[in-house]
């Protein structure tokens, strides 16, 4: 049995999935497995994966089409077998030394459900266009998941970053529930919320992966839905920890996911040129 899972649910990634796969294999880490789900589609995905099937590391699943991003990431999820398991977009990249620095973390502190660290935002071409993103607020520290669910919620964004900067114990996940899309454009963050809801979390202080935007990307297409989408999450998060997260941290939460979403609209027009593959 390996120590970490990686799992990759893939749809429509011809363009950048075998650059994923690449950063994860490269890892200089090496007890892991590499599970791939490919979610029915319909253009060169299963092609650009060839060139890696002869890699022992490798699983290359088949999912069903229908079901949304929620049907994939649980397909993908449930066949991991690691104690710890990270879950990488297939248009995303990790950077070297990713894995060991995770997997070490979680490793070394057994409280901890959750470990994340910064990201980078990269065009199609993968291509910085902002350096370091995410742990805005968070003290550098073990500490309290429901503490973190606060500060997710007072920033109004997603303070842990996408899956990519993510590894969580496999077991809370299950525990957890699996990947929850109540709010599907914040699948991830709300279900890092029910992981954290079960534990300790400690952020990793080093840019570790690399988070693409283009234009297949599902989230893009829902630009317009963010800032309800996480108002409904943080009614949510008070919900489920009345004693730490107040109506005032709630409020502010609101406000700012507000701007972060006339934010996000802005950066998709600037750089519509640049989240083209092609």
């Amino acid at each position: 049995m390996p120590r970490l899972s990686v799992v990759i649910p893939a749809f429509q990634n011809e363009a950048f999935i075998a650059d994923t796969v690449r950063s994860v294999l490269e890892q200089s880490y090496t007890d892991f497995e590499l599970v791939v789900a490919d979610h029915a589609s319909a253009d060169a995905t299963l092609e650009r994966l060839e060139p890696f099937a002869g890699d022992p590391r490798l699983r290359i699943l088949h999912t069903p089409a229908g079901g949304g991003a929620e049907a994939n990431w649980r397909r993908v999820s449930e066949a991991a077998r690691g104690e710890f398991l990270k879950l990488l977009p297939g248009d995303d990249v990790l950077y070297p030394g990713a894995l060991e620095a995770h997997v070490t973390a979680l490793a070394e502190n057994r409280e901890v459900v959750l470990v994340s660290s910064p990201r980078d935002i990269l065009d199609a071409h993968g291509r910085v266009t902002i350096k370091n993103r995410g742990l805005q607020g968070v003290a550098r520290r073990v500490q309290p998941g429901v503490d973190v669910i606060r500060q997710t919620v007072r920033r109004g964004t997603n303070v842990f970053g996408e899956p990519g900067c993510v590894t969580m114990r496999r077991a809370t996940l299950e525990q957890a529930g699996g990947w929850d899309a109540r709010f599907p454009y914040l699948i991830d963050q709300t279900t890092y919320s029910k992981v954290l809801l079960r534990g300790d979390y400690l952020p990793i202080d080093r840019t570790l992966a690399g988070f693409r935007v283009n234009q297949g990307q599902w989230s893009v297409a829902l630009v317009n839905e963010q800032a309800s989408q996480a108002k409904a999450y943080h009614a949510w998060c008070r919900s489920k920890a009345p004693d730490t997260i107040s109506p005032s941290d709630v409020w502010l939460g609101n406000r700012r996911a507000e701007i972060m979403a006339l934010a996000r609209r802005a950066y998709y027009t600037v750089n519509r040129s640049r989240m083209s593959a092609e």
